[in-house]
């Protein structure tokens, strides 16, 4: 594997763009979006977004084919908990170690900067539960009906890592 992972740069806001609403047109629901809403957002919109959140790309052959994103939370009396947040790898890249890397590196932010590490992830999407307990990440409850897209629902698992441990 091929494979660079790095922080995100402003000058990446169109792949950060297409890989988005790549995302969005095919699993909206693991984003919390819809590609209707991000595709009208320009290039300018995701650039800012870069620079306000750690979001690390995983590059393979120079292509943007997954991210993750870290920030740790407002306020002083939440500044000790950080979130992980749109987690995604292109179908064909998946299966290959590309969303262990992008966690890793995501976390290894997180570790310099805050004491726990909150997320939310589809309760049905198995293999990123698996992923995330492997890292250590245990969960503390379900949001039901957290997200609905047409007619379905979707829960949503509420996971936490807390270095301390």
């Amino acid at each position: 594997m091929n494979a660079t992972i790095r922080r995100l740069k402003v000058e990446d806001a169109a792949s950060f763009k297409a890989i988005r609403l790549e995302a969005l047109r095919a699993n909206p629901e693991l984003l919390r979006s819809t590609f209707e809403i991000e595709a009208k957002l320009d290039v300018a919109w995701f650039a800012g977004r870069l620079q306000s959140a750690y979001i690390v790309g995983a590059f393979q052959n120079d292509e943007l084919v997954g991210t993750a994103g870290f920030a740790v939370q407002d306020g002083p009396p939440n500044a000790h908990k950080g979130r992980l947040f749109g987690m995604y790898v292109s179908p064909s890249s998946r299966n290959l170690g590309f969303g262990r890397l992008l966690l890793n590196a995501a976390l290894e932010v997180a570790r310099e900067s805050v004491e726990l590490v909150q997320l939310g992830v589809v309760s049905d999407n198995r293999p990123a539960c698996s992923l995330y307990e492997s890292a250590g990440f245990l969960p503390y409850g379900v949001e039901e009906r957290a997200s609905k897209y047409g007619e379905k629902y979707f829960d949503e698992t509420l996971m936490i890592l807390d270095f301390r441990r």
